[in-house]
């Protein structure tokens, strides 16, 4: 069977730790002469990771080791989230059939609908979306909590910008939300340890489409 890209992450054991990072493309040139700084913001804003599994046999480690060849290096593509937020903080669930009112392209605001009206904390600054799917999927983090109006409506400030245009209508993910990913490095490398046991680290940088 073809391999299809992007690939979930082996669940044979999970990650002992993740490490997310915000990267932000902004250049600062400071004048010698006078201190004063000019700050250039470019639209560039993006997902970078860090991720390791807990040593272990290799029953457990081997679908790693297997997943990570079979992205080879940086072409293939991969799903990633947040483990330890499957759901968010205010009480928008993915059940309420959350949708994007009016089309987006770019920019950091996004406008979305709902059928619960009138809610207070419906999303909460650092919860979690995705729009699109496969290759299409974007990733954000909500920046301040949001209210649904009488009609069901709210706008989001997200991060990072919005990449991949999103069509009115379609569907807003709040649980278990996903960004895609590929190898930041195209060697990969495990080690084995002689008590038999097997570590994995590899980094990650936001697939761009």
């Amino acid at each position: 069977m073809a391999i299809s890209y992007p690939l979930n992450l082996p669940t044979s054991i999970g990650m002992a730790s993740i490490t997310l990072k915000a990267e932000h493309a902004v250049t600062i040139s400071t004048s010698p002469f006078t201190g004063h700084q000019q700050v250039l913001k470019y639209p560039k804003e993006t997902w970078g990771a860090s991720i390791s599994i807990p040593p272990t046999m290799k029953d457990l480690a081997e679908p790693w080791v297997a997943f990570l060849l079979s992205l080879r290096g940086k072409y293939g593509t991969f799903y990633l989230n947040d483990p330890l937020r499957i759901t968010p903080q205010g009480s928008a669930r993915d059940s309420h059939t959350i949708t994007v009112n009016g089309a987006v392209s770019s920019g950091s605001s996004i406008n979305l609908t709902s059928n619960q009206t009138s809610q207070t904390g419906y999303l909460k600054a650092g919860d979690y979306i995705s729009t699109g799917s496969g290759t299409s999927t974007q990733l954000f983090k909500v920046l301040q909590d949001v209210d649904t109006d009488g009609s069901g409506n709210a706008t989001l400030d997200v991060w990072p910008n919005v990449r991949t245009s999103v069509i009115s209508g379609s569907t807003i993910t709040v649980q278990s939300c996903k960004g895609v990913f590929r190898l930041l490095e195209n060697t990969q490398e495990w080690k084995i340890n002689n008590n038999n046991a097997y570590s994995i680290t590899f980094e990650a940088q936001e697939a761009f489409t």
